[in-house]
């Protein structure tokens, strides 16, 4: 099996090009899923998470109140630093046990591990190769606004939060310039793709 981080920054369009991975034929990963994971209703995330910083986080459900917890741990570096502390290890409890399913199902098979956090993360993950999808700033930032409505303030703070493009970089096993077109960004993709399963033959 050939496991492969898929990392970019916040409006690169990972999204879209893990979807086009799975029409190709590889198996997905989400990280972004695995983190609502960690903390659905009845997890021992939730509840850790519910013990650190009350039950104000909750809804009247019982889930979680993912504003009222924005409304914390954005505000306060070391609440974030708490948060984090629970919720990456459940994460990567989570995506250990699914690439270990993949990897007894498919044991020859191609499995990309879409993570936006990929260079910013602690956890050391033994990925084979590294696809970057690279964007300047300013078109991550415009596509922040007029895709998601972000104000413009927000959509930079978002930007500047995360890993440079360069650090992605220099993590790249392979560069995926998703700043065109979709139709030049997919062909792209699907160079890649015919890449990784030479590689992985």
């Amino acid at each position: 099996m050939l496991l492969v981080g898929l990392t970019g920054g916040i409006g690169a369009g990972k999204s879209t090009v893990a979807a086009r991975l799975a029409e190709l034929g590889a198996h997905i990963i989400d990280a972004d899923q695995l983190a609502r994971d960690a903390v659905a209703p009845g997890s021992p995330g939730l509840a850790q998470v519910a013990a650190t910083f009350g039950s104000e986080i909750l809804d009247a459900t019982g889930a979680l109140d993912r504003a009222a917890l924005g409304g914390i741990v954005f505000a306060d570096h070391e609440a974030r630093t708490r948060l984090e502390g629970i919720v990456h290890p459940e994460v990567s409890r989570l995506s250990g046990e699914a690439i270990a399913r993949w990897r007894e199902s498919d044991p020859t098979g191609i499995v990309i591990y879409d993570i936006p956090l990929l260079v910013e993360s602690k956890n050391a993950y033994n990925f084979d190769a590294v696809v970057v999808l690279t964007v300047p700033n300013a078109t991550r930032i415009d596509r922040l606004v007029s895709l998601r409505g972000m104000s413009q303030d927000e959509a930079q703070r978002r930007v500047a939060a995360q890993a440079t493009e360069d650090q992605r970089r220099e993590r790249a096993d392979y560069i995926i310039d998703a700043s065109t077109t979709l139709e030049n960004t997919l062909a792209q993709v699907d160079t890649v793709w015919s890449q990784l399963q030479a590689r992985n033959s």
